[in-house]
């Protein structure tokens, strides 16, 4: 057995550092405890989550930052719900789908979420290898390879968390987007105004566009991975159980799912923010309104990093993409997994889930078979976040039912404030994806 995996909040007996006192105590107790947070925030933020993010500010200048501001409850919302569930019941969202609803509406939700998962995984593959050849020119489909196989090696030999921990400070090149704010020249009065005041032509670029965003922010893998790995904890931890059968541990674990869920995606949504602003002042401003290239995207941080700009992008797109690449195959076959009643859990080795593993396999070497079919990579990474957010909201209308359900959730439904805020969710998806269909020319 592997170490447990637990990428929303590890928790440990010792004394909390955190409560009280100042200095370097405090804060390295603070790190420690939001470092969980911050991977889960950064997975978000994946090659697919750059490219979308750039590619609008580059398209639109400031005119959809307003979407950050209202996807950060709605997402924050969406994966509270999930991580709820899992510890409510114990069980990941296809073993409740199997549990209580018809098999037709089971193998439905597997069918998008797979689907969305394999396209999303066969794109940020191909983003890394792309963003290599930055630095070393004509290798993209090599490295594309390498990451592929890497990828999938470590999710069969190496427990998520050993190398995540690492991973995470190749992420933290994402903070260059915030700096190169400070040293361009912006009218933040002008950033303030399309921040707090929604505006957008109606038009299929503008639909496509903002699809694309709330795709990219609430994401159908992130779904099913928060309540895996909340119902993994419940598996994995002396004296801990499904709260429908030990009430007596919901204040806790529910006020940590809160806290953590809201920090994992305050992260996620700051970074995302800046991205944009960043991508409309250096390339918006200077009439660069279609990022077709990863040389352009990177384009954005060279007033904060200059020639090396290209390595600092490629570390960025590495990072978030190696930590994202696992989430995606492993939340596909958990939802496989659990729907097919098989042992699915990342702490066991291979040949203790032989079939869990054999699908985390599939999906990710149909993912790197991807890259052959000669897509243009960034246009990949736009289209897996348009893909996600037309599959997620049928998602979330079935994850919205199953929280509100007596017979899934006993006592412990959603309380009215966070199952309003799920189902405002669930309809402004609905809404965008229903404008898309019909301003489709």
């Amino acid at each position: 057995m592997r170490t447990p995996l637990v990428i929303d909040n590890q928790r440990s007996a010792e004394p909390d550092p955190t409560r009280g006192g100042s200095g370097p105590g405090f804060i390295a107790g603070l790190l420690s405890k939001l470092g969980p947070g911050l991977v889960t925030g950064a997975s978000d933020d994946d090659p697919s989550g750059i490219a979308t993010y750039s590619q609008v500010g580059a398209q639109f200048g400031y005119t959809l930052l307003w979407t950050m501001l209202l996807s950060y409850p709605l997402m924050a919302a969406i994966q509270e719900i999930c991580g709820r569930i899992g510890r409510v019941t114990g069980c990941g969202l296809a073993a409740n789908l199997r549990k209580n609803y018809p098999k037709p509406v089971l193998v439905f939700v597997l069918l998008l979420m797979s689907a969305a998962n394999v396209f999303n995984l066969g794109a940020d593959i191909g983003a890394m290898g792309s963003s290599v050849a930055l630095l070393v020119p004509r290798t993209a489909t090599l490295f594309t390879v390498i990451f592929g196989v890497f990828s999938l090696l470590t999710v069969l030999f190496v427990p998520y968390t050993a190398y995540a921990r690492y991973l995470k400070w190749l992420t933290l090149s994402l903070f260059a987007y915030i700096g190169v704010a400070f040293l361009v020249r912006i009218s933040w009065r002008e950033v303030l105004s399309a921040t707090l005041i929604p505006r957008m032509n109606l038009s299929r670029e503008s639909f496509v566009a903002l699809i694309a965003v709330l795709g990219t922010t609430i994401s159908p893998y992130l779904f099913f991975w928060q309540a895996s790995q909340e119902a993994e904890e419940v598996k994995n931890n002396r004296g801990e159980e499904a709260l429908k059968r030990a009430p007596s541990q919901a204040g806790k674990q529910l006020q940590r799912i809160h806290a953590d869920t809201m920090v994992g995606m305050a992260f996620s949504n700051v970074v995302a923010f800046f991205i944009i602003l960043t991508a409309a002042a250096t390339l918006h401003a200077h009439g660069v309104t279609n990022v077709s290239t990863c040389a352009q995207a990177a384009s954005a941080l060279e007033p904060i990093a200059g020639r090396f700009a290209g390595l600092l992008f490629v570390c960025g797109i590495v990072g978030t993409g190696l930590l994202a690449v696992p989430v995606l195959g492993a939340s596909a076959a958990y939802g496989i997994g659990e729907g097919c009643k098989w042992n699915t859990s990342l702490e066991y080795q291979p040949r203790e889930a032989p079939r869990f593993y054999a699908a985390i396999s599939a999906a990710t070497v149909i993912g790197l078979l991807m890259n052959f079919l000669h897509i243009d990579p960034v246009k990949a990474l736009v289209w897996a976040a348009v893909l996600n957010g037309l599959v997620a909201a049928p998602l979330m209308v079935v994850i919205m039912l199953m929280a509100s359900s007596n017979k899934v959730m006993g006592k412990f439904k959603v309380p009215p404030y966070l199952l309003w805020t799920g189902w405002i969710a669930t309809a402004t998806m609905a809404c965008v994806c229903a404008g898309v269909f019909l301003t489709w020319k």
